[in-house]
């Protein structure tokens, strides 16, 4: 595997999950002393001409990097990302999806993370200028507001066992 292709997450000082970045990003930041390795791949390994030296899976940096608080647009794609491609009334991932607002902009319903969420056509149709409730079709999950590390969950869902204890400990 490349080193581009391999991800490495990336923990801030404190242990918590900042990023995922490719292997060979994860190797400048060892060598340049910015940061730390926590775990690597059994596996794996990178090869010099004198040294071999262990894949990273998990680097820390060795500064703390104060983020601004990120908040996520408002969008379709971020509106899908955080209904997991799914449709939230059926619950079908193979069918286009649309974004369905569950007050409807006609009854006042704003657009917002709370009041929108992903629906397949058949359901959208079918559900109309009518709340869920009305139209009898029970949301699978309540919408809120995603946060950075939610879509970073949703990125790694595949991730390495030993990142999750980073990713899921709050």
């Amino acid at each position: 595997m490349s080193l581009i292709r391999q991800k490495v997450l990336v923990l801030n000082s404190s242990y918590e999950p900042l990023s995922v970045c490719d292997a060979q990003k994860a190797i400048l930041l060892l060598f340049g002393g910015k940061a730390v390795p926590v775990t690597h791949h059994p596996e794996r390994f990178i090869c010099t001409v004198t040294e071999t030296y262990p894949m990273p899976s998990i680097v820390r940096l060795t500064v703390f990097v104060r983020v601004p608080y990120k908040r996520i647009m408002l969008n379709r794609k971020n509106i899908i990302r955080r209904d997991a491609f799914q449709c939230q009334y059926c619950g079908k991932t193979d069918a286009p999806l649309t974004i369905d607002h569950i007050i409807p902009r006609s009854r006042g319903g704003e657009d917002s993370w709370e009041n929108l969420i992903t629906a397949c056509r058949r359901c959208n149709s079918k559900k109309g200028n009518r709340t869920p409730r009305e139209a009898g079709m029970p949301i699978m999950k309540q919408p809120q507001r995603p946060n950075h590390l939610m879509f970073m969950q949703q990125l790694t869902a595949a991730a390495a066992e030993d990142w999750k204890p980073y990713l899921y400990m709050t």
